[in-house]
């Protein structure tokens, strides 16, 4: 089995907080500049841009600067990551559930 934890890491703490879960969502399939995700979040662009540092370090997201815009696009190979080590994790937790829900039910035949 592959070892994720140092992979996995950053990308657990950049979605920590939901104003970067919503910065995520917002660059899901599409690019958009620091003022276009910074709109409707009710926020300083300072504050916003902190946000974008983070979820640039941790490479959730990437940037570069048009002229006098910077755009954002999500890496999508982090998410993707997760997604497998989420599916993984999964089955095995159906396989308790079921398990559990099996000895439940055998519980209240007694």
């Amino acid at each position: 089995m592959l070892n994720y934890t140092s992979s996995l890491d950053p990308v657990f703490h950049a979605l920590a907080d939901p104003t970067r879960r919503h910065i995520v969502e917002a660059l899901a399939g599409r690019t958009a500049s620091v003022k276009a995700i910074a709109e409707p979040l009710k926020m300083s662009l300072p504050a916003v841009m902190q946000h974008l540092h983070i979820l640039e370090s941790d490479g959730l997201v990437t940037s570069q600067k048009q002229g006098r815009v910077r755009l954002c696009r999500l890496n999508q190979a982090p998410i993707l990551l997760m997604d497998e080590w989420v599916g993984k994790r999964k089955a095995s937790w159906e396989r308790m559930f079921d398990q559990m829900e099996k000895l439940l039910a055998e519980g209240e035949d007694l």
